[in-house]
């Protein structure tokens, strides 16, 4: 079995910088891609940055500039550093991870970790 388990979400004012970690744990042979998503109230889950095994990476729009994705591939953890952040960015953010077992890949989910942004 596979755990995804985040950490560092919080309350921060408007432009502030929090940063996020998900560390997968279990019986893994590798993980493939790795991303956040986030999800507000009454909204819809989105992805907010990805990153390959290889270190590529692609962030929506709405954060391009203001969050970068990195992942630690020995201790299977990717972290989210976000900074300049606006209210809009308030949601709940989720850790995304395709993980290779044997000869077949899963997606697995974290437990999501609040983040708010308000003065």
């Amino acid at each position: 079995q596979v755990r995804l388990v985040e950490s560092g979400g919080g309350l921060v004012q408007p432009g502030g910088s929090l940063r996020l970690s998900c560390a997968a744990s279990g019986s893994i042979f590798s993980i493939n891609a790795m991303g956040w998503y986030r999800q507000a109230p009454g909204k819809q889950r989105d992805l907010v940055a990805a990153i390959t095994s290889g270190g590529s990476t692609n962030y929506a729009d709405s954060v391009k500039g203001r969050f970068t994705i990195s992942r630690d591939n020995a201790k299977n953890t990717v972290y989210l550093q976000m900074n300049s952040l606006k209210p809009e960015d308030a949601a709940v953010y989720y850790c995304n991870a395709f993980v290779r077992l044997g000869n077949n890949e899963y997606n697995y989910w974290g437990q999501g970790t609040q983040v708010t942004v308000s003065s």
